[in-house]
């Protein structure tokens, strides 16, 4: 009977309100384990760097052209300078630069003789060795043009058997283009040898001029005076215009004496001074454009010579650098540069190397890697899966805008433009729109 009040009643209600306590902190805890979480996700991701904002270009298969771009001046080819051939009292010159003259009618200047010095025997024989001198020069200018005539009969020949073999197609295209360009400069030789025979004509009838002047045994032949009278007449050796006046006013001028400077300003040619670093890869025949020079179009040139000395200039560093005279020839007709005269500035693209497929991208996609200076080591960046990739790459050709690429990319393939010091391997990158 006693065991009955010794024992411990439960009720149900009791039962269930432990249970709803236990819950409750359950539910509690379970809140602010969600709260922590959040707010520590919330700083982690707040704590992450940003993207890169980045450029995309594509790597792809294009022509390619490598050239040397560097500043020029126009110069005209065959100028000449008229001298006094004796002793006298030049006239004063009334040509202004730009005046046009007509050789053998155009009068530069005329000497008044001087008793007695024209007539001394100390002028004669100057004259005389003067005559002799300019016979040897005129013979030497007409063996210099047979040879110039011969070797350019002969490479128009070799053109033609070059054409006729690619026709029948036993010969390349690099083989006629080789033809063409030897006929070119050929004919280029073969007209610098025909004025310079012209020039020596003139010059043996100058002295031949003189010597009468000077009462030599050979009085008769080619005495240029005019018709007997006491003046000795300058005329123009060729038709152009004048360039320079250097004695304008009327003076007592010894044999030699320089007074005008005349030639043909459609007859121009590109000066083009180069890096010797860059001459190097520069050949004959190279092919030019010529912009900047005041006209609309870029104009055609060709490269003729090649200086094989180089001089010294400081650049605008005030460093030296070892610089070559570049010498191209215009191809496009004189009605197409009317303006352009002598010593215009110009800007020159000299063709060094061309492809008609290779892959490339831009230069300012390609960098050294850290440690690799003075190596031949190359790298990119490449996008995949929103992360930054580095790549090393091999590079062949390079110009100022593109790089050839040998290795390590395929066409297609997305590398970053001018990548920033920001960019490292596996920094998350955004493409900026557009690209």
């Amino acid at each position: 009977m006693s065991s009955s009040n010794d024992s411990t009643s439960t009720t149900p209600g009791s039962g269930r309100g432990r249970s709803r306590r236990i819950g409750t902190r359950v539910l509690r805890w379970l809140l602010v384990v969600l709260v922590v979480g959040g707010l520590a996700g919330v700083i982690a991701l707040a704590m992450q760097p940003t993207p890169v904002a980045v450029d995309l270009v594509v790597a792809a298969r294009g022509p390619m052209q490598v050239t040397v771009d560097e500043e020029g001046r126009t110069r005209i080819r065959e100028p000449y300078v008229i001298s006094t051939p004796l002793q006298g009292r030049s006239s004063r010159i009334a040509l202004d630069p730009g005046d046009p003259v007509i050789a053998g009618h155009t009068i530069i200047a005329t000497i008044d003789p001087r008793e007695p010095a024209l007539l001394d025997a100390r002028a004669r024989a100057a004259a005389e060795a003067r005559v002799r001198a300019a016979a040897a020069a005129m013979q030497q200018a007409g063996a210099a043009l047979g040879q110039a005539a011969a070797a350019a009969d002969f490479a128009e020949n070799e053109l033609a058997r070059v054409r006729a073999a690619e026709s029948a197609g036993a010969t390349m295209p690099r083989e006629v283009d080789a033809a063409e360009t030897e006929l070119r400069d050929r004919r280029e030789a073969y007209r610098a040898a025909r004025f310079a025979e012209e020039i020596a004509r003139f010059e043996l009838q100058q002295a031949e001029a003189a010597l009468a002047f000077s009462g030599g045994e050979d009085a008769g032949a080619g005495a240029a005076g005019a018709s007997g009278e006491d003046r000795f007449v300058i005329r123009s050796p060729i038709t152009g215009s004048v360039l320079r006046v250097l004695q304008r006013s009327s003076a007592v001028l010894e044999p030699g004496a320089p007074l005008v400077e005349v030639g043909d300003p459609s007859d121009l040619e590109v000066v083009i001074d180069v890096l010797s670093a860059d001459a190097v890869a520069i050949r004959p025949g190279a092919s030019v454009a010529i912009d900047a020079w005041g006209g609309p179009e870029p104009l055609e040139a060709v490269v003729r010579t090649v200086e094989p000395s180089a001089f010294t200039e400081l650049s605008a560093l005030g460093v030296e650098e070892q610089r070559v005279n570049i010498v191209a020839d215009f191809r496009s007709p004189p009605q197409e540069r009317p303006t352009l005269g002598d010593g215009y500035r110009v800007e020159a693209r000299i063709l060094v190397w061309e492809s008609p497929e290779v892959l490339q991208v831009p230069a300012g996609a390609v960098f050294r890697p850290l440690g690799a200076a003075g190596t031949d080591r190359w790298a990119v960046f490449t996008v995949e899966d929103g992360r930054a990739r580095r790549r090393e790459v091999t590079i062949g050709r390079r110009s100022w805008r593109t790089v050839q690429i040998t290795g390590g990319l395929e066409p297609g393939e997305p590398v970053v433009l001018h990548p920033s010091d920001r960019l490292a391997e596996g920094v998350r990158v955004e493409v900026r729109p557009g690209d």
